[in-house]
């Protein structure tokens, strides 16, 4: 009898031991939200935007762990998710615009000046072989080969339909739930089926999996939160540590209003496609609420590392967006698309009991490459092999200690590609690199240069070059070393028939 308890207690501590060194993971990634489309500042100051939107749970979050005020990701979609994925800066990955659901698609937009860039239109593989993709090893993968159990729930969009990348399964996730090659929905709405009509031909933005909720009053993102908590019950039950990646569709166009919330932004003064925008973000923050509470339930808060995290800025374009274009993600500078400020920098939040002292602020400068290392780390995955060289750094020195600064490391933007039919102010063929507070922003079209210094002038006014030729050339031939040492796309000349030359390059 005695062995028996002996035995029973050594179980407990060899599960407590094991769920200590393997911490659940959740990465709840929130689709184009600009760094303000929240009631949580990410500046020193609280602005009107703030004061617009209503957050209540992204504020409980930071109360509860490390808000990050410099965190980066890529002006579009496709290429945060597969940097996230991959480790890989998206230059590296030849992953430079959106993918098309459709295989062998170029998204670039024409243009008379350039032809398209040799960029992989097929995006992301986890298996070699396929025409136009980046192989790499997805961390999910890795995160499953080690004991825990994989979950995706809603927007995939690392590759299109027939590739494998397309798949979540392929990439490592033994649950998947709505993800699929499209990058946006066809609707929000349940009474719409979420965009699978009937009587219609399919449209590839359809949403799947979710037909339990056609006809009912359950909006896209609450449908998406319902089936990701049912999906968490199997490995709880088990007691075996999960990977949950959250991917909300929301907020991305279409601006449909999740009626629960609408009445109080019309009331507040809001137009029509302003209040329904607001709408998709409270709904968005009610799921990160609705899973917080998921995990204190279960009593597995202290032991879950939670993430939040935006894959682009905020869209700026008008008439898809209220108000004047580019103006809704103040006091940064244009939006989506752009490698201004605008359009990269985001809101992430991180909170992990056991390692985040609450309510911290982390002013370092960190990018969605960093993910994959930080996330194995986490996760006590060690000596793991990929096919890819990693460019992401782990930030879990951060999240130790949130004043830990390094001002040597630089952070790379590369946008070789025509995202939409008219340029926008960093839109549209530029790249752009970040080293300390300064930043260069560099137009693939003339070959010009902008130098800013971000902690002096956040919203990219006051263009340095011609006062600091040197910082100004010293970063201009870093960005050319980085990008040709990664052979990244280039657009081609219609002229010359030849790429155009690396920033630097002579």
């Amino acid at each position: 009898m005695k062995q028996l308890i002996l035995l029973f207690v050594f179980q407990l501590f060899s599960q407590f031991a094991s769920a200590q060194q393997h911490p659940n993971i959740i990465v709840f990634l929130v689709d184009d939200m600009g760094w303000q489309d929240c009631s949580l500042p990410f500046w020193k100051d609280k602005t009107p935007l703030n004061k617009k939107y209503h957050t209540p749970n992204m504020e409980r979050l930071a109360s509860e762990g490390m808000k990050f005020t410099n965190a980066y990701a890529a002006p579009v979609c496709t290429p945060s998710r597969s940097a996230m994925l991959s480790g890989m800066n998206p230059a590296h990955l030849g992953v430079t615009n959106w993918t098309s659901p459709i295989k062998d698609n170029n998204t670039d937009n024409p243009d008379d000046q350039f032809a398209p860039a040799d960029w992989n239109i097929n995006g992301l593989s986890p298996v070699p072989g396929i025409a136009k993709t980046a192989y790499a090893t997805p961390f999910p993968q890795l995160l499953k080969d080690a004991g825990y159990f994989t979950i995706h729930v809603g927007k995939a969009h690392w590759a299109p339909m027939g590739t494998p990348g397309a798949n979540p399964h392929n990439m490592g996730f033994m649950v998947n739930i709505a993800g699929h090659a499209a990058g946006h929905p066809q609707s929000y709405l349940p009474e719409q089926n979420y965009g699978n009509f009937p009587k219609q031909q399919a449209h590839a933005q359809a949403v799947p999996d979710l037909e339990e909720y056609y006809g009912s009053n359950t909006f896209l993102t609450e449908a998406l939160t319902l089936e990701a908590l049912k999906a968490l019950d199997e490995p709880i039950q088990r007691r075996q540590p999960f990977y949950l990646n959250m991917a909300h569709y929301a907020v991305h166009v279409p601006i449909m209003a999740d009626k629960r919330f609408l009445k109080k932004y019309l009331d507040a003064g809001l137009d029509s496609t302003e209040a329904a925008y607001a709408t998709l973000v409270e709904g968005m923050d009610k799921s990160l609420g609705d899973i917080m509470n998921y995990l204190k339930k279960k009593s597995i808060e202290k032991n879950t590392v939670l993430i939040f995290m935006s894959d682009n800025g905020g869209l700026s374009l008008s008439p898809a967006r209220g108000g004047a274009a580019h103006t809704q993600n103040l006091p940064l500078k244009a939006g989506k698309g752009s490698v201004y400020e605008g359009g990269i920098r985001e809101p992430m939040i991180v909170k992990y009991t056991p390692l985040v002292k609450p309510a911290t602020v982390a002013e370092q400068y960190v990018i969605i490459e960093d993910f994959f290392p930080t996330i194995l780390e986490l996760a006590g995955v060690k000596n793991y092999k990929t096919v890819q060289q990693l460019d992401g750094k782990s930030f879990v020195p951060i999240l130790k200690n949130p004043a830990w600064k390094d001002d040597t490391r630089a952070l790379v933007w590369h946008y070789p590609n025509k995202w939409i039919g008219k340029d926008g102010p960093g839109i549209n063929y530029f790249s752009a690199i970040r080293k300390g507070n300064w930043k260069l922003v560099y137009s693939l079209r003339n070959s010009k240069s902008e130098l800013y210094n971000l902690d002096e002038d956040i919203g990219e006014h006051h263009d340095l070059s011609k006062e600091n030729p040197a910082k100004t050339n010293e970063l201009k031939s870093l960005l050319g070393e980085r990008l040709s040492g990664w052979d990244a796309p280039m657009p081609v000349d219609k002229k010359t028939n030849r790429p155009v030359p690396f920033p630097g390059a002579r």
